[in-house]
């Protein structure tokens, strides 16, 4: 199938060792295998077992308990590197060249034990998205040659016309060519509501059609997908490091060579100094020492909370680009705007119909509307398509005419109707109309003057609606401390008055794209790191300079999918203070999970000299503290900040 392109885990490869192909079942059977000789050798000693013999189970529980950790530290010194596998394989050697088998093998086995538990862990995370595999069907039924063929989806050509019943799961992105029903398309958009479908509009690969009948034609390969470019774009961001894993793994090689290096004149100065010392008791000492020294949940406490925090968000519609962006996002001072289809709709609607004396707000809309409907303007569409939600009936015209800047014209009811401009007046409107025309202008609306046989008989006015939850997503930001700023190409009056009704206090209007750039430079300045919301394509120079760009919206778009460094898939614009409220929980997890592990060592390591600590207790509160802070990033899977819920109306 064509989806295996785009798998969520590795495909095994031929070449590769048994144990690495096999990983998944080998390592756990190893850990049972280590557990089960630990039990005999303790059973056979107080049996009075030959020696031999337990030696023998000794030795199994070691090879088994230590078998990957070997191949880690062996790997790690190819590449002239020291890591905390080759610490543990010391310290358990040790213990046994001291006749400690017991507590080399309860190392090894708690070692181990925590490397399985962490891998299914971090498994978990990585996985949780893979779901998202399932929503591809296996096959589809597709029309050629005037036959319905049921074919696997990779066989899916761009142009075959696909028929999808109800209840069937739509396999490859395409256009609908004939039908209606409504789909559910969370998985892509994270909408909640079922979007109705029609001819003409756009379907992904995995969402779920209902009620009605589709005939769908394939605008992509199953492979070329948005929802596998999803699941490609979530898997690069897991493999993607932040800055702070980034400087835990560099840390990780110097501190392990700091403890071995440490570690050895421990083991040969003390005695060299004191010749009557008690080595084995002193060795014992510095194997304990060499366990909780190591930085286990050190270095798993960051990719433990960032991994989680992508894979949360991904299921959330929010996908992040990468681990650096998730910690970066959570610094963020500002965040700018874009208006055009960002905080607005991106579409006019009719606001007002305000009828001169004399004539009713129905008859004013019905033959403006009727003369508007032989326009494909977008102002004209809007007039109409209020009229139409208002249910008021159309008449017919005749004698068309429509001038570029200026408006349209013909005759409706045997009457000379134009609208147009208010600039298409000879001369100015007075009175009620004439203080109506003002007070609309200055709210950064779009007027139409309704003129019948050259007399005004009554005002449009048309605006880029804002979208509902713009207000209330914009307070939720200022409550985070977070400022708003909106970057508009629209003239100021407009962009004054959107900013007014959004309570957005900075504004910078009149700009081209190249403009946005040095105003995202000017707030940068103002209020430190800022992220930039746009759509992705006429924002791309700001979205690249900002310190986050944000891709709103983006479901189809391979601009926004391309250039953002985050991208939410649909117009939820709660979805901002969502994925900034994640960031900011990611981090603040791994600064718990890095000052708990780093008190755990410290901890750990005054005991081994103030309260001689044995090397089994060292051991359960070192792998312990692993398993701790693993399973504290891994709860961001099932504790999320909470995403207000969008209205349920569609505008």
């Amino acid at each position: 199938m064509a989806v295996q392109a785009v798998p969520i885990t590795p495909v095994p490869d031929p070449v590769r060792p048994f144990w690495e192909v096999h990983k998944r079942w080998l390592a756990p059977t190893l850990v049972v295998i280590t557990l089960t000789a630990i039990v005999l050798s303790v059973l056979g000693e107080s049996a009075g077992i030959h020696p031999d013999w337990l030696l023998a189970v000794n030795i199994i529980s070691y090879l088994a308990g230590g078998f990957y950790g070997t191949l880690s530290a062996i790997n790690s010194l190819r590449h002239r590197k020291l890591d905390i596998d080759l610490l543990m394989i010391l310290a358990a050697l040790g213990a046994a060249t001291i006749d400690q088998w017991h507590e080399g093998a309860i190392l090894l086995f708690l070692f181990s034990l925590s490397n399985v538990l962490q891998d299914y862990a971090i498994g978990r995370s990585r996985k949780a998205i893979s779901g998202l595999m399932k929503l591809y069907p296996s096959d589809a039924h597709v029309m050629r040659e005037g036959k319905v063929s049921t074919i696997p989806i990779a066989q899916i050509h761009i142009g075959d016309m696909l028929l999808i019943a109800p209840g069937e799961r739509i396999p490859v992105d395409g256009i609908v060519r004939a039908g209606a029903s409504s789909v559910d398309q969370s998985p892509i958009t994270g909408e909640s509501l079922p979007v109705e479908k029609a001819p003409g509009d756009k379907v992904f690969a995995g969402t779920l059609n209902q009620q009605g009948a589709l005939d769908v034609e394939a605008t992509q390969a199953a492979q070329d997908t948005m929802l596998a470019r999803i699941i490609r774009m979530v898997e690069e961001a897991q493999e993607s490091k932040a800055p702070t894993e980034r400087f835990l793994d560099r840390f990780e090689e110097i501190y392990a060579f700091v403890i071995v290096f440490g570690i050895a004149l421990f083991i040969i100065v003390p005695p060299l100094l004191m010749p009557g010392m008690d080595f084995p008791a002193h060795f014992y000492r510095a194997m304990v020492l060499m366990t909780v020294a190591s930085p286990c949940a050190l270095v798993i406490s960051t990719p433990a909370a960032f991994l989680s925090a992508i894979a949360s968000g991904a299921r959330r519609g929010v996908l992040f680009k990468g681990g650096a962006y998730l910690e970066n996002l959570a610094t963020i001072g500002a965040v700018a705007f874009d208006k055009t289809g960002t905080l607005t709709q991106g579409r006019p609607a009719l606001t007002d119909v305000v009828p001169a004396h004399g004539i009713s707000t129905e008859e004013l809309l019905r033959l403006a509307a009727s003369v508007e409907s032989r326009s494909e303007h977008p102002l004209a569409q809007a007039v109409v398509q209020g009229a139409n939600a208002l249910s008021i009936p159309l008449s017919e015209v005749q004698e068309f005419h429509a001038t570029t800047g200026r408006g349209v014209e013909g005759i409706v009811e045997g009457l000379h109707m134009r609208v147009g401009s208010p600039a298409s007046l000879n001369e100015p409107l007075n009175g009620d109309l004439g203080v109506a025309l003002a007070s609309l202008q200055n709210e950064g609306k779009t007027v139409m003057v309704v003129r019948r046989d050259e007399r005004p008989i009554g005002l449009l006015a048309v605006s880029d609606e804002v979208r509902p939850e713009a207000h209330s997503m914009i307070r939720r930001l200022s409550a985070m401390k977070i400022g708003v700023v909106m970057l508009t190409g629209d003239h100021r009056k407009t962009a004054d008055y959107i900013a007014h009704k959004l309570g957005i206090d900075r504004v910078e209007a009149d700009l081209l794209p190249t403009d946005k750039v040095a105003a995202i430079e000017r707030s940068r300045a103002a209020s430190g790191r800022i992220a930039m919301v746009g759509d992705g394509v006429n924002d791309a120079p700001a979205l690249a300079n900002a310190d986050i760009g944000i891709a709103m919206g983006a479901a189809g778009s391979d601009v926004a999918l391309e250039t953002a460094d985050l991208v939410l898939m649909g117009d939820r614009l709660e979805l901002i203070p969502y994925a900034i409220q994640l960031s900011r929980k990611a981090r603040r997890v791994v600064w718990q999970n890095i000052t708990f592990s780093l008190a755990v060592i410290v901890v750990l390591v005054i005991s081994t000299f103030a309260l001689d600590l044995a090397l089994t207790t060292g051991v359960f509160g070192h792998e312990g503290s692993t398993v701790i802070v693993v399973t504290n990033g891994l709860l961001q899977l099932l504790i999320l900040p909470e995403i207000t819920r969008r209205r349920a109306s569609r505008v």
